[in-house]
C-alpha cells in the first residue's frame, strides 16, 4: 500500500488534480520571486540581515532566483519532486524567521480608515498552506498534465 502511495512512476501521474495545485503554488512563488527581483534583492537582503540569516545578500539572490525558477518548474510540472524541497525550505525559513511571531492568521484587520481596512503583519497560515501543497505534490507527482508526465511517457516509448 505504501509503495502505491509514494509511486511517482505509477498511476499518480495519471491524476489530473495536481494541475490546479501546481498552477496556484507555481504562480504564487513566481509572483513573490518577481516582486523581490523588481524591488531589488538587496532590499530583501536587508530584511534577511535583520533576522540574522548568514550571508543575507547572497541568500536574497538565491531565494529570489529559487522562487522564480522553482515557481516556473512547479507551474509546468517539471521535476516537481525535486523542486518542492528547496521551496519548502524557503517557506520554513520565512515561517520560523518572520511570520511565527505574528500568530497563525494571515489576515489581521487592526483598524478601519476612510480609505479602507488596515492590516497587521501576516502570520504563518499561508506558509503552512504552501508547505502542505508542496508535500502533496512531492508525494503525488505533477499529475497527468505535467512536463514530468510527458517525460515519463517519452521514456516508456523509448524502452518499448
Amino acid at each position: 500500500m505504501i509503495n502505491n502511495i509514494f509511486s511517482i512512476a505509477g498511476k499518480n501521474y495519471q491524476q489530473p488534480a495536481p494541475l490546479l495545485l501546481r498552477m496556484a503554488i507555481g504562480f504564487g512563488f513566481m509572483a513573490h520571486g518577481w516582486a523581490k527581483l523588481t524591488k531589488g534583492p538587496e532590499a530583501f537582503g536587508n530584511l534577511l540581515a535583520q533576522i540574522h540569516v548568514p550571508f543575507p545578500h547572497v541568500m536574497a539572490w538565491i531565494s529570489t532566483l529559487t522562487e522564480l525558477a522553482g515557481g516556473l518548474t512547479i507551474f509546468i510540472g517539471l521535476f516537481v519532486s525535486i523542486t518542492a524541497v528547496p521551496l519548502i525550505g524557503i517557506m520554513l525559513v520565512a515561517m520560523f524567521g518572520i511570520q511565527i511571531h505574528y500568530g497563525f492568521s494571515s489576515v489581521k484587520t487592526i483598524g478601519l480608515t476612510p480609505a479602507g481596512p488596515v492590516f497587521g503583519p501576516p502570520g504563518y497560515e499561508i506558509n503552512l498552506i504552501y508547505i502542505a501543497g508542496l508535500i502533496a505534490l512531492l508525494i503525488s507527482g505533477g499529475g497527468r498534465f505535467s512536463a514530468d508526465s510527458m517525460l515519463m511517457a517519452k521514456r516508456r516509448q523509448l524502452k518499448s
